[in-house]
């Protein structure tokens, strides 16, 4: 049973989210503030995070970058949940590394549909991908070219995981800003030709493994040596 914590200060909202995803099979802990979820963060981590933008001690979006810097934390799913409604606040989230983005009002239906999404995502993943020159662990977050170590971004990493998973298939821009970005994100895809470009330049040689595929997508290529 997933176990999901709610980061939420509006009492009534959080007993909602609480209720719903009780009653809805998940293990669900809620917490007023940053500091209590901090606090039990280094208790016991959960499967999921759902976080407020707006808390009274910490902003969300500080606590997603926090998240993030931390090896224990950094591949945790987070779903925000905020009234902000600007595409450039919804960005801001996900680049930080955010997985999704949930606006209020929303409607439980969505908001468990949301959740479930997120869970199978995350579920039986290989934690070891490679292609040619380039070595993916999932376990700890890291990406090796040439077993030399490779320093990407929070969405670099995302990008190329998606990538080696579905390696020698083309991945259309539409699902990989879904998959990365979010199903929220509304962006210019000029944002995917720049993480790309950067992405190819950190691997080296091996970048050239990511194909551009006109008026597709991208495709990585599988290593047929």
């Amino acid at each position: 049973m997933a176990l999901i914590y709610v980061v939420e200060d509006d009492k009534n909202i959080l007993e909602i989210e609480l209720f719903a995803l009780k009653t809805s099979g998940y293990q669900a802990e809620g917490f007023f503030c940053a500091r209590d979820f901090y606090q039990r963060l280094g208790e016991r981590r959960p499967d999921l995070i759902l976080l407020d933008v707006m808390l009274p001690d910490e902003d969300g979006l500080k606590v997603v970058e926090r998240l993030r810097r931390r090896p224990e934390t950094r591949r945790l799913p987070v779903i925000m949940v905020t009234a902000r409604t600007t595409e450039v606040d919804k960005v801001k989230g996900l680049d930080l590394g955010a997985d999704d983005y949930l606006t209020k009002p929303f409607g439980v239906m969505e908001l468990i549909a949301r959740v479930r999404a997120m869970l199978r995502r995350t579920e039986d993943k290989e934690k070891f991908l490679s292609a040619g020159d380039i070595f993916l662990d999932d376990e700890k977050h890291m990406v090796y070219v040439r077993d030399e170590p490779c320093s990407l971004t929070f969405k670099e990493y995302r990008l190329l995981e998606l990538l080696l998973r579905n390696a020698g298939l083309a991945v259309t821009r539409e699902v990989i800003l879904e998959r990365v970005w979010g199903t929220d994100f509304e962006g210019e895809s000029r944002t995917l030709d720049m993480h790309i470009r950067t992405l190819r330049q950190k691997l080296g040689s091996a970048g050239a493994m990511i194909r551009t595929i006109r008026n597709v997508g991208y495709m990585l290529e599988q290593d047929d040596r």
